[in-house]
């Protein structure tokens, strides 16, 4: 099967699933992710790839399973469902931006677990 050579299509994912010819940038991801930057500016001209790089990294990272997607509503409902049943590991922070959410918002989760204040 030829493919098609994609001009001017910025969405990675209907590139690939169109099946059109696409330079593999991939190996951008694994370089970006170890350089464990707190900040990357791409600076590149018009027309060289930075709208489809970033539809591939959120093409990477995205949840494409419609069961495991959440919505950040659905989340703050679990904590609240948590909170509520006492189904968690609590503790009271006395210091650091987490205080501060929890002064705030009541909750704040760390890693899995919810805060409560």
């Amino acid at each position: 099967m030829a493919r098609n050579v994609a001009i001017g299509l910025q969405d990675f994912g209907k590139i690939i699933s169109n099946q059109c010819f696409y330079v593999d940038k991939t190996d951008f991801i694994r370089e970006w992710w170890e350089s464990r930057d707190d900040v990357t500016l791409i600076t590149r001209p018009r027309r060289f790839g930075k709208t489809l790089n970033m539809s591939m990294l959120e093409q990477f990272f995205s949840v494409h399973d419609p069961e495991e997607e959440k919505t950040l509503q659905d989340t703050v409902q679990e904590a609240h469902r948590q909170i509520q049943n006492r189904q968690y590991e609590a503790r009271l922070l006395t210091r650091g931006i987490l205080q501060e959410r929890i002064r705030c918002y009541g909750f704040a989760f760390q890693g899995k677990k919810v805060l409560i204040g």
